[in-house]
């Protein structure tokens, strides 16, 4: 399953400074795949502690976890929608995207030009949102020109409901309200899948703050950027850009033992992949064994037949029951012969709901 989030942000936010470190990764963890796939495209994996677990157990030929990538968008400007600066072209970008990341500046910094003259994270905000808001009602009002005559002579059913599910994310949209944050049936979904709309994907906010900030606690302007996203249900990672940029310079090691002596936990760029993750609904299932333990990316809800169709169609297709051990259980008892000897691996069958941390073995026939 790929999965892809957008970095957008005004100019001189950290937006690049932060996609230059997600870009240096495959320095922390070599082992693992890292790649770059045009310049401004990048690959990270998701940090997975159970995967190296289960690495130290079978010692595979391969380990392959989840990754995530990331597309740097180039920094929009008001106008955006309306073509200025390279707008329109980077906008398209977005709509590629499963998620969206948007850097706010959170310090003052005379060094450092801002776009807009000053730091004001919520003017920078509205300025973002307000041109996402405009591509995606220009797209609505380019559609409603060809489809409403069609649905009021044809009285076409799927015409008409098009209709009335545009005019109402378009209602929405004029009122400044993001499309994510309105309610639909799942008809109307189903209606606006194929429009990628910008303002329905889900959005996490990325404060980036001078060092200082990150290791003292909240700023200001990081408090006004949690209460504007708190209002609009969405969330937020504080992070320092230029910390994470020198972060990704070190080894694994040198990199864990810099963030405990700045007594942080764990890096910002963990905690934004993990974030955007679980906003995106996704978990994780793994199959293990000697010759590889891999991390599979799935959504929230999948049952374990559509999972089998993740790794391979032919799996799904010829299902027939899937062996699953929780990897908690596997780390408490050690090995596959005393989880089994415990009567805890199970047999599931195509309707089971998977769970994560799932180490499966799916059996199936052709």
């Amino acid at each position: 399953m790929s999965l892809k989030a957008g970095i957008i942000g005004l100019p001189n936010v950290g937006k690049s400074t932060l996609f230059n470190a997600i870009t240096k990764q495959n320095i922390l963890a070599a082992n693992y795949p890292f790649a770059t796939i045009d310049p401004n495209v990048g690959t990270v994996t998701v940090p997975d502690e159970r995967l190296t677990f289960l690495e130290n157990m079978y010692l595979p030929k391969n380990t392959v976890p989840t990754t995530f990538e990331f597309t740097d968008i180039a920094g929009l400007v008001k106008g955006a929608s309306k073509g200025e600066g390279l707008g329109n072209k980077f906008l398209s970008h977005i709509r590629q995207t499963d998620a969206i990341v948007e850097v706010v500046r959170a310090f003052d910094d005379a060094n450092i030009t801002h776009v807009e003259g000053k730091t004001d994270p919520i003017r920078d905000i509205e300025i973002i949102n307000v041109e996402l808001i405009l591509s995606d009602l220009e797209i609505i009002d380019n559609r409603l020109e060809k489809i409403i005559k069609k649905a009021e002579t044809t009285k076409d059913k799927e015409a008409i409901l098009e209709v009335e599910t545009l005019k109402k994310a378009k209602t929405n949209l004029e009122q400044n309200i993001p499309l994510r944050r309105v309610e639909f049936t799942e008809d109307e979904k189903e209606v606006l899948k194929s429009f990628n709309f910008i303002t329905l994907k889900p959005l996490i906010y990325c404060a980036n703050v001078l060092e200082d900030d990150l290791i003292i606690g909240d700023n200001a302007y990081t408090k006004l950027i949690k209460d504007y996203a708190s209002k609009e249900q969405s969330g937020v990672i504080v992070m320092c850009a230029k910390m994470e940029s020198e972060l990704s310079e070190l080894s694994d090691e040198d990199k864990k033992i810099f963030l405990k002596e700045l007594g942080i936990s764990s890096s910002g760029l963990d905690k934004l992949i993990f974030a955007t993750y679980n906003l995106l609904g996704l978990e994780t299932f793994f199959t293990s064994g000697p010759d590889e333990c891999r991390a599979w990316t799935f959504k929230k809800g999948m049952n374990a037949k559509s999972c089998a169709g993740l790794i391979h169609s032919d799996i799904e297709k010829g299902f027939i029951k899937a062996e699953v051990t929780s990897f908690n259980d596997l780390k408490e008892y050690g090995s596959e012969l005393k989880v089994k000897e415990a009567g805890k691996l199970r047999l599931e069958g195509k309707d089971y709901l998977m769970q994560d941390g799932d180490i499966v073995y799916f059996r199936f026939n052709v």
